[in-house]
């Protein structure tokens, strides 16, 4: 009898508590609804809540994310065609994650994207793999990256986000916001049919890339040029290993492969400026053949080479650094390139546009109304501490690994890059840590300072065997200056308390994990 009544009161309870659970979800995604139809409800003039100007990648993620939350949005594109982009073919795991919340990462699909599980590093002769970690208990997604033809992704992302009904793309070119005593109301723009026309929203966000012609009116911050990349697609080919991205050591700077499709090598190297060879008169060429292809290893010239035999077009890109900066009129957010850049030898831009996008998402969502000028202001600053942990993570491992990777005739230097290079291959906890902060998988800043404070004394260890002699110690001293130059300035200049406050790094956590794919 006993054990009968125990059963119906275990039964009872199991009952009321799925009863209860299925009450909440119902409940909960009732009110999300009414929440989305509520936001356009409000606006049955058919304007729109937010204007997006630029469809690149950032753009036009946006405007999915935001028409699913129910707002209307209007994105003004200079150029529909399909971008020939030599940066942005690399979407890192964490990347890949983010997309996925988005609930955009069908758009990796059909477009001949190559899986990517780690890279091949290649320095003085010597070759190491270095993997994503696939037990990493902090990343709940697959542990590997995807490379692409950039045009095809965006054109995906465009597809994608121009198929909502609330969602307008229109072809034309953003003259200039239109500013009413300090909040921005708007944007003149020239239509595909040139004329000049004007459209309106409560929030407008700038999102129209490295080249921007609106950031100057708006916080007047300027971009570093660091380098040059120099680039070119070998077609026909494929790598060994072509899940491997390919770094080489070598001289100024490093040399990458990877495959960017099925039958498609991306080759690209780095170079600094006033030593640039001239493409028109094939200085460039030369260059590649007699400087940069004898470095690369024999396995790979081949298909390094295949596209200069085969006159592949030779594209050269800065690579730039610009701290984030918010602006201080209203009605109007930043996002992308335009906003915040690293050096893209970690290949991270696009992880921390589409981390942004999931922040500032989350914090749009309760607000009914984005007419109110003080209350955007208000997510906006938000914001910008709440992505602090992240970015500011991978824009100090992005602008040091670059130092890092420049070839040097000083001994404290070279001690770094090869330090650099032992403690990436040499397995184990330090390999997975590095490819976990490298891939996104593990964007903390207490991570990022003990990895780069290991490989410095590593390093200075290597240099001072067998023994310390007087001369060793001297450049393990200068070492340890230049590491610590290399490192300071760039955390100074993210923010170290915003970096590591922890409130900051909680929010950006819910906001990493608690976003669901639509």
């Amino acid at each position: 009898m006993d054990v009968a009544f125990t059963h119906v009161c275990v039964w009872t309870l199991l009952a009321f508590v799925l009863t209860w659970t299925l009450f909440y979800v119902t409940n909960r995604g009732e009110k999300a609804t009414k929440l989305a139809e509520a936001v356009v409800e409000e606006r049955k003039d058919g304007a729109a809540d937010v204007i997006i100007v630029g469809a690149g990648v950032g753009g036009s993620a946006l405007a999915y994310a935001l028409a699913k939350d129910g707002r209307r949005v209007h994105i003004i594109e200079r150029d529909m065609r399909e971008p020939e982009r030599m940066m942005g073919e690399f979407m890192q795991p964490g990347g890949r994650f983010m997309l996925s919340k988005l609930g955009l990462q069908d758009c990796l699909e059909g477009i001949d994207a190559q899986k990517a599980t780690g890279m091949a590093v290649y320095k003085d002769g010597k070759e190491a793999v270095a993997s994503f970690p696939v037990d990493n208990n902090n990343f709940p997604f697959d542990p590997s990256a995807r490379s692409f033809h950039n045009g095809r992704f965006v054109q995906r992302l465009r597809q994608k986000a121009s198929s909502l009904p609330n969602v307008r793309l229109e072809e034309g070119t953003v003259r200039s916001l239109i500013e009413e005593k300090g909040v921005i109301k708007g944007v003149t723009y020239k239509n595909s049919a040139g004329e000049e026309t004007t459209a309106f929203a409560p929030l407008t966000v700038v999102c129209d890339g490295c080249y921007s012609n609106l950031r100057r009116s708006l916080n007047g911050n300027n971009a570093e040029v660091l380098s040059y990349q120099v680039g070119y697609i070998s077609r026909n080919c494929q790598l060994e290993e072509p899940e491997k991205l390919k770094l080489i050591m070598s001289k100024p700077s490093f040399t990458m492969l990877y495959q960017i499709g099925s039958t498609d090598v991306r080759c690209v190297f780095e170079l600094f400026p006033n030593n640039i060879p001239s493409i028109s008169n094939g200085e460039m060429v030369n260059f590649v053949k007699n400087t940069i292809a004898p470095q690369v290893p024999s396995k790979l010239r081949k298909i390094f080479l295949k596209g200069i035999d085969e006159g592949a077009h030779i594209k050269v890109m800065p690579t730039k650094k610009m701290s984030a900066t918010l602006s201080e009129k209203k009605g109007v957010i930043v996002l992308g390139d335009a906003f915040n850049m690293r050096h893209p030898a970690i290949a991270s831009g696009m992880m921390v546009l589409l981390s942004d996008i999931l922040i500032l998402r989350r914090l749009l969502q309760p607000l009914r109304n984005l007419g109110d000028a003080q209350k955007i202001s208000e997510v906006i600053k938000s914001f910008y501490d709440i992505r602090k942990p992240m970015s500011a993570t991978v824009n100090t491992l992005g602008n040091a690994f670059s130092q890092v990777l420049i070839a040097s005739t000083d001994e404290a230097k070279e001690a770094m890059r090869q330090g650099c290079y032992d403690y990436l291959c040499s397995g184990g906890f330090r390999t997975s840590g590095m490819m976990a902060l490298l891939g996104g998988m593990n964007p903390r800043p207490i991570s990022l300072i003990y990895h780069l404070c290991a490989i410095t004394l590593s390093s200075i260890g290597h240099l001072l065997s067998p023994f310390p002699s007087p001369l060793r110690i001297w450049h393990s001293l200068r070492l340890f200056g230049l590491a610590t130059k290399m490192l300071v300035p760039h955390l100074k200049a993210e923010g170290v308390s915003q970096m590591l406050f922890p409130v900051n790094a909680a929010a950006y956590r819910k906001s990493y994990m608690a976003a669901t794919a639509l």
